[in-house]
């Protein structure tokens, strides 16, 4: 979500000038990518760009094959194939070893990528974009690098009038939702062949942080560095008012307005402070959030669930399975900094359904593959 926010930022910067613009995205990778499914970048004809599709061996290549896609307003899709022991392909030697489809889109009066990715970051809902990769057919109705998108709350697919195209792309799209992977599908209808890229934009990761204490500002930090939407209950005579610009919402810890909180949703316990923990994890385990993390050692967890279980409410089975306690990556982690480091990085593990580790120990693919 940050890399479109920041596509969208420049766009728009240079909306009032005359300057053409494209986007190139990867819409298909083989084998080992720095970049997966998705990644973007922004490419105006004076060479200016915004976002990455690998990890910097591509974009160079990518920037000059925007330039002549603006130039021509024609999209295309470019095969970079970096597995190959070839010199004259970009790429080799750099990392990547890996097949990587991009697909380079002029932005123009019939493009709407823009408009549907400004869509995507105003609401804390899935978003699907089904963009157009591959087509036999020059069709206004289905032209290389036009998207469509798909609304999750109403489950329907806006723009495509091919019924039966329409049809199967709904029932791919309810697999992505499914299985929360993008990905390509080749889809025959009589002398129609189209492939279209299914995304899903899931919305902002949401950390919510029950505290008020000093610990909480590198939490803010690292939350602002990755584009987290943060929310914050505290007292707010405590709190450093010029250390709060990235919180979204700061609530009193006195008032019965809560957080908001979803399946995107990370909650931090942290007033060190045990009944005003306790009573937050009450509430919280109402919530739906995947992730409830509250600091402080195993005893005093063990000391909640007595609690719990002698008030007649004991924590469930799948309550325990989301809840953190003690939270965190076990790395070492001594200052506060060190500690939402390792934090955040359980948290990522939890929402990527991975149990953390050492990648050089990993005997799979780091990355899923089709």
């Amino acid at each position: 979500m940050k890399e479109i926010k920041s596509i969208i930022k420049l766009y728009n910067f240079y909306s009032t000038s005359s300057e053409k613009s494209a986007i190139a995205q990867v819409v298909r990778v083989e084998e080992s990518s720095y970049r997966r499914e998705g990644a973007r970048m922004l490419v105006f004809e004076s060479g200016i760009f915004e976002g990455g599709i690998s990890g910097g061996c591509l974009e160079g290549d990518a920037l000059k094959r925007s330039q002549i896609a603006i130039l021509k307003e024609e999209p295309s899709i470019v095969t970079y194939d970096t597995s190959k022991d070839d010199e004259s392909q970009i790429g080799v030697g750099l990392g990547c070893n890996g097949i990587i489809d991009v697909l380079i889109s002029p932005i123009t009066s019939k493009n709407n990528t823009i408009s549907l990715l400004e869509k995507c970051i105003f609401s804390r809902k899935s978003h699907i974009l089904v963009t157009v990769t591959a087509t036999n057919k020059s069709d206004e109705n289905f032209p290389l690098g036009y998207t469509y998108y798909y609304d999750t709350e109403t489950q329907t697919l806006e723009g495509c009038k091919h019924s039966e195209l329409k049809n199967m792309l709904t029932k791919d799209i309810l697999m992505v939702l499914d299985t929360k992977k993008s990905r390509i599908y080749n889809y025959s209808i009589g002398k129609l062949e189209i492939s279209a890229f299914i995304e899903l934009i899931p919305p902002q990761f949401h950390l919510v942080i029950y505290g008020d204490n000093y610990d909480v500002y590198p939490m803010i930090d690292l939350a602002q560095v990755l584009d987290w939407e943060v929310s914050l209950v505290g007292n707010l005579q405590k709190l450093k008012k010029d250390r709060l610009d990235s919180v979204k919402h700061i609530y009193s810890k006195d008032e019965d307005k809560q957080p908001q909180i979803d399946d995107r949703t990370a909650v931090i316990l942290m007033a060190h402070d045990y009944k005003t923990d306790t009573i937050n994890l009450k509430k919280t385990l109402q919530s739906p959030a995947p992730y409830i993390a509250s600091l402080g050692p195993k005893k005093r967890f063990e000391k909640m669930k007595t609690d719990f279980l002698n008030s007649g409410t004991p924590i469930t089975e799948e309550q325990l399975q989301r809840i953190y306690a003690p939270c965190g990556l076990e790395i070492g982690a001594n200052t506060p900094e060190e500690i939402a480091t390792s934090i955040f990085a359980e948290i990522l593990g939890v929402f990527s359904n991975k149990n953390g580790g050492m990648l050089r120990d990993k005997e799979e693919p780091i990355h899923d593959r089709f």
